[in-house]
């Protein structure tokens, strides 16, 4: 069984799911794995690594896979957006800032335009941009984000994009990690999924061993909202999205030290940079988010693809079941 949505026949998909495109995570291997599984792979471009972004689309080979960018530092290194669109993508998603000037050449490749939203506010600029899917991100999610839970911060933008631009698929994120996730994303009225946090402990993700194995061993209680991590890899942020990320020793020594932290950073630095190389983690700070309660061990994203949409439908038809009279 599939579970159709606008979202798989916009798409061209068999599963209402799409891999979130984390930063140094999503490769091309783990893109093409999730978009082989049914779903569609997004690559990570995060703060505009040309040759990176080249290198991932060539492990992806010849699978259909998208690509996502931070929108404010993508403005910073537009020709990684050109780099991105020669490869012909299926499409690109755009987070954290202004999506308007890049909409134009994204369409113009053949691609279509996702925009992740964390305010209603960015829902507007999405609409505004024509965006074909809209990202509702909330607060529960892994990575940088803002305040605006996922439970009602979803409908609230199904609603909004229902009577602003009807056509126009929404996507629910955040705290999202197995099919119950998605059957709740789809009764709030979204046409799909966005997830991270599981595919971060998946076996193709590019991220250290020892993180993925952190991951799946934690409880999801072990996350903090903080702006410690761009600090101390001094990558400034607007000030409306903090990044969350798994508590060690770094974020009980600075967590609420920030100014301290900022007046000390060109020593700490390359401690940081250190203990990243090395896969200290009591000092590296893991970005994931509270979802990574609901999974205990690291898997191919294949099999994870199938276990959600499974779970999904074995929940969906659960529901179905209260139904009386």
């Amino acid at each position: 069984m599939a579970l159709a949505t606008r979202l798989t026949k916009r798409l061209g998909i068999a599963h209402p799911l799409l891999l979130a495109p984390m930063g140094s995570v999503s490769g091309g291997a783990l893109a093409a794995a999730v978009t082989s599984a049914g779903g569609l792979g997004l690559i990570g471009g995060g703060y505009g690594d040309r040759e990176w972004v080249e290198r991932q689309f060539a492990a992806a080979g010849n699978r259909r896979v998208g690509c996502g960018f931070i929108t404010w530092s993508l403005a910073r290194r537009p020709e990684v957006l050109d780099a991105a669109l020669a490869h012909r993508p299926a499409a690109v998603m755009l987070s954290f800032g202004d999506p308007r000037p890049f909409a134009k050449p994204i369409k113009a490749a053949g691609a279509l335009l996702i925009c992740q939203v964390q305010t209603l506010a960015h829902v507007a600029d999405a609409i505004a941009a024509g965006a074909e899917v809209i990202v509702a991100q909330g607060s529960e999610a892994g990575g940088h984000g803002s305040v605006r839970a996922t439970m009602p911060f979803v409908p609230q933008v199904v609603d909004v994009v229902g009577r602003e631009a009807p056509d126009t698929c929404v996507v629910a994120a955040g705290g999202i990690g197995d099919g119950r996730g998605l059957a709740a994303a789809l009764m709030l009225g979204a046409d799909g999924v966005l997830v991270g946090t599981r595919f971060y402990a998946s076996a193709e993700a590019l991220a250290h061993p020892a993180a993925k194995a952190k991951m799946a061993a934690a409880t999801g209680e072990e996350t903090i909202r903080s702006s410690t991590i761009d600090i101390v890899r001094d990558i400034p942020w607007p000030a409306e999205f903090t990044a969350r990320i798994m508590t060690n020793a770094f974020t009980e020594r600075w967590h609420g030290a920030e100014a301290e932290l900022a007046a000390v950073k060109a020593r700490e630095m390359p401690r940081y940079q250190a203990a990243v190389t090395l896969g200290d983690f009591s000092t590296a700070c893991i970005l994931g988010g509270e979802a990574m309660g609901l999974f205990d061990a690291v898997l191919p994203a294949g099999e994870i693809v199938e276990r959600i949409v499974t779970d999904a439908e074995r929940a969906l038809r659960a529901g179905a079941g209260l139904i009386t009279g």
